[in-house]
Parts: C-alpha cells; structure tokens; sequence
C-alpha cells in the first residue's frame, strides 16, 4: 500500500472529516472510497447511480432484497394481460359519477 501526500482546501478537509464522522469511517477510508469511485470505470454510472449515491451519504437508501417466491407464476399473468383492457373505460366511469 502506498501513502499519498494531497492538498485540499481547508474547507474541503473539514466537510470530509465531518462526513468520515458522520458514517463512522476513518478520513483516510473515506478518501480512498472517494478516490476509488472517481477512477474505477466499474463504480461510474448513469443518473441513477448518482441518486443511489446521494441517498446513501443521507442515510436514506434501503437496500431491499427480492424475496423468493415474489412473484406470481406466469399463467397468472398471461390471464391478467388478456383481462387488460377489456373493462368499463375510465371516462365513462368519471362521466357516470358526475351524472
């Protein structure tokens, strides 16, 4: 492992410090995340990923994992894709209503 010696606005010191604080990491563990994510062409991503990321430094990202069985067997939506559609129309519904 290498050390590297980097310049960085006071400013800039004290919000990754505080940020180190807040996640519970180290500054140096939380500088080399950082750094990792800004040249690793595996963690570059779309507008998604930049909302993951920001929910996650929040605090507000929950990582939600598919349960087995979640979803229904195929036969039951085939029959829901041949009953879509074939109801009473919205509009006619809302003109009804408004009598």
């Amino acid at each position: 492992m290498r050390q590297l010696t980097l310049r960085v606005p006071d400013d800039l010191a004290s919000r990754l410090r505080d940020v180190a604080a807040l996640q519970g990491r180290s500054v140096n563990g939380l500088a080399t995340a950082v750094l990792s994510a800004a040249v690793d062409p595996e963690l570059e991503g779309d507008e998604a990923a930049r909302v993951r990321a920001r929910l996650e430094r929040a605090g507000l990202l929950a990582e939600v994992t598919p349960t087995a069985g979640s979803r229904p067997p195929a036969a039951r939506v085939a029959a829901a894709r041949r009953r879509a559609g074939t109801g009473t129309p919205l509009s006619d519904l809302v003109a009804e209503g408004r009598g």
